[in-house]
């Protein structure tokens, strides 16, 4: 795979044309997203919205690399997903991407810092553990280091998540329903995590939420309904982080 450039300030980190995606179900066509265009600059925050089946999850995934589309095309920090095979999108993902799933995707028999460690060691970033302690201090874990998933709450295995996201130093996190899985206070305290983090490494975020007051945190709306975009407006928050809902709870 050709080195690519990391994307400089300013530019266009996302750019997806005419996106589909079809499945076949007996003698029918499913079409999931349909002609789904749009363009996403480095440092914007955006939330894609929509009801249940709209295609949102679907979307991600075929903007991170993790499917392919059945037509169209999406270009990722630079570098066209279409043509690579799926080692080579792997390492686009491990180079430039974050993602943070609703249902945490740790791995059971690594400690929490381990779980931190996993994509630095996979680029041969034989140096992280102090860069991953320091990301597990600042989201509130410097003590539970040595501790497996199963010994952590769910708000605990999210701020996990959220460590490993931001190990590589990534140009572009997605998130895909971050705080579904959790209670209402410790979602809105993810959140804030979510969002702090992110302006400190100066990261693009792109985030599914069925979540409209999350989604009015971010600079920009994406809806979706049946898989084609239906709007695409920037928010008044312009600053793309809003103002912390877990500090407003009390």
């Amino acid at each position: 795979m050709r080195e690519v450039e990391k994307t400089r300030r300013g530019a266009a980190v996302l750019e997806v044309e005419g996106l589909t995606k079809t499945y076949r179900s007996g003698a029918r066509t499913l079409t999931v997203l349909g002609d789904v265009t749009f363009v996403v600059q480095e440092g914007e925050t955006c939330a894609v919205v929509g009801p249940s089946g709209s295609g949102k999850t679907t979307l991600l995934g075929l903007c991170a690399g993790l499917d392919r589309p059945s037509a169209g095309s999406v270009r990722l920090c630079g570098e066209e997903l279409g043509p690579l095979s799926e080692d080579e999108r792997a390492a686009v993902r491990n180079r430039d991407v974050g993602f943070v799933f609703q249902t945490f995707q740790l791995i059971p028999t690594l400690t929490a810092l381990e779980n931190v460690m996993v994509p630095a060691e996979l680029r041969g970033d034989r140096g992280a553990r102090p860069h991953a302690a320091d990301l597990l201090d600042r989201v509130g874990l410097g003590d539970r280091l040595d501790h497996y998933p199963a010994q952590l709450s769910g708000g605990e295995q999210q701020r996990v998540a959220l460590a490993r996201a931001f190990i590589n130093r990534p140009t572009i996190l997605f998130a895909d329903e971050p705080t579904g899985n959790l209670d209402t206070e410790t979602g809105n305290y993810v959140e804030d995590l979510l969002f702090d983090l992110n302006r400190t490494a100066g990261t693009t975020l792109v985030l599914v939420t069925h979540d409209l007051e999350l989604a009015a945190r971010t600079g920009r709306i994406i809806r979706l309904r049946a898989g084609q975009v239906v709007s695409d407006e920037v928010t008044d928050d312009v600053s793309g982080a809003g103002p912390s809902r877990y500090a407003a709870a009390g």
